[in-house]
């Protein structure tokens, strides 16, 4: 049976309630699944998604049903990462923006791949989450 929504590469946005602002968004998206380009068996990985956003935000929607789309395609954890922040960069023109990808284990190894964006003259600090979706340690 068909999936209704059916999986898409459009990302929708909005625009930023605060343009004016720097503000970090922080997006957690632990289903996401390709296949490896090797072997065909599926990978899986959890995302973490942040950024500051410029004049749009990306629609939730348009982002889980693009993500969908990776489902059946071939696709090494460097490339796909670095393929997903160069369409949410395309898309969104950020302020800054970071995608990491945890990889679940292949072959007995766990794989953790960043990908960063930081737009021209912006001159902010980056968002102070780490790849874990956790707030880094800070010393006083």
């Amino acid at each position: 049976m068909p999936a209704k929504p059916a999986p898409s590469k459009v990302l929708d946005t909005f625009p930023s309630p605060n343009g004016e602002r720097d503000f970090a968004i922080h997006m957690r998206i632990p289903e996401f699944t390709c296949l490896c380009p090797k072997t065909g068996q599926p990978d899986f990985a959890t995302l973490f998604l942040d950024y500051i956003p410029d004049r749009k935000c990306v629609e939730l929607k348009s982002l889980k049903l693009y993500i969908w789309s990776f489902r059946n395609e071939g696709a090494f954890h460097e490339a796909v990462t670095n393929r997903i922040l160069d369409d949410l960069v395309k898309a969104l023109s950020p302020r800054f923006m970071r995608l990491t990808g945890r990889f679940y284990v292949r072959g007995g190894i766990f794989t953790t791949v960043v990908a960063e964006h930081s737009k021209a003259g912006w001159k902010g600090k980056e968002p102070a989450w780490t790849g874990d979706g956790s707030a880094p340690e800070r010393s006083t």
